[in-house]
């Protein structure tokens, strides 16, 4: 420690009244001999990045949501407008039974047997509308506004389209590429850290400070020789008596560490077989479009020759009813499996990440 040689402490002049001019500057460095400043900035750096990777789930959730929510309101719209063209079909069919049965060519039994399968059809509309309404309202919601008539986009099946490649990629990729995974990686960074943490508090830290300048009576002789002044110093701060809870705390910091590899690992795992359930699900559904489509046309050709037939005298009313009754299950069914393959190629891109990476407007570093 030196001071400076015109204070002794008092002015070598021995004035009682003076001016002390005394320009300074004064440093304070702790140097991180044991990493705890180090391994504080990689557990906050990387819980920054947990919450990126958490925005990007987030973003990837709502836009699959939405997706499905569109598909899901056009398949109600069309089973809707399927089942009110049943209802009308069968509305003219109990019509011109009436007309028969006045004129002596159909019995009572016949238009009973109408009736009854026109309260059937027509009791399956309102549960589809008030689906149709609920997704309305969902779709409202995702929007971030309220639900309300007059909002909704009439989109309809015919609408949508699906991608002629469907993008396929490795495992190790998808490490890249879900978000959900990152963030796992994240935790699981921190989780590092937080043992580096624990362990550097059970360590001494080191301050160094330093002050250096010059004190002086008059301005004009603050760079003088003698003047001048400094002072270094350290201090070592080591904790002694804790209880045991530093050990205990760093323990722990162990443990979360192996909690965050295996909630890693799992993540990892969902995501493959998210992929591979998403796969099997398209190649599926594929068949099975094919299937309903050929019901569907079997359906129609069966009704129609069921339709003429009785309207001949060839056969009874019944056969017509058998007929309608498979041919609406064959519409809704072709409606289901059309939308179900929709479905599953919108969870197939969320599996896939999203592609989250494509956009401009989310960091990808």
């Amino acid at each position: 420690n030196k001071t400076s040689a015109q204070l002794s402490p008092t002015p070598n002049s021995g004035d009682l009244h003076f001016d002390l001019y005394t320009p300074e500057v004064s440093v304070t460095y702790v140097p991180d001999v044991f990493g705890l400043n180090r391994r504080s900035v990689e557990f906050l750096n990387a819980q920054a990045e947990q919450a990126r990777f958490a925005l990007v789930a987030t973003h990837i959730a709502l836009s699959a949501n939405v997706a499905m929510a569109v598909i899901q309101a056009a398949s109600l719209r069309a089973q809707v407008e399927a089942t009110q063209k049943l209802v009308d079909d069968e509305t003219e069919l109990l019509r011109m039974l009436k007309a028969q049965a006045a004129a002596g060519y159909a019995s009572r039994l016949d238009v009973a047997a109408q009736e009854a399968q026109l309260a059937q059809v027509a009791a399956t509309l309102p549960p589809l509308q008030k689906q149709l309404a609920q997704e309305q309202d969902l779709l409202a919601a995702l929007a971030g506004g309220f639900p309300g008539p007059g909002g909704e986009a009439a989109i309809g099946l015919s609408d949508l389209t699906l991608p002629q490649e469907l993008p396929l990629t490795l495992p190790s990729e998808l490490v890249e590429q879900r978000p959900d995974v990152r963030q796992a990686e994240a935790n699981l960074h921190a989780a590092s850290a937080a043992i580096g943490i624990a362990a550097a508090n059970r360590l001494p830290s080191f301050t160094l400070t330093a002050d250096a300048g010059a004190m002086a009576l008059a301005a004009n002789q603050i760079f003088r020789a003698g003047t001048g002044f400094w002072t270094l110093a350290g201090d070592v701060t080591q904790p002694l008596f804790a209880g045991g809870a530093l050990e205990h705390k760093e323990q722990a910091a162990k443990y979360a560490y192996t909690q965050a590899a295996e909630q890693y690992r799992s993540a990892v795992l969902t995501a493959v077989q998210n992929v591979a359930d998403s796969l099997h699900a398209i190649q599926e559904d594929s068949a099975a479009l094919q299937s309903a489509a050929a019901a569907k046309d079997a359906a129609d050709v069966s009704l129609a020759i069921a339709k003429r037939q009785w309207q001949a005298g060839e056969t009874g009313y019944a056969s017509v009813l058998s007929a309608e009754q498979l041919d609406q299950q064959a519409a809704i069914g072709f409606i289901q499996a059309e939308a179900s393959r929709y479905t599953d190629t919108v969870a197939l891109f969320q599996a896939l990440g999203g592609g989250w990476w494509n956009r401009q407007d989310l960091p990808k570093d």
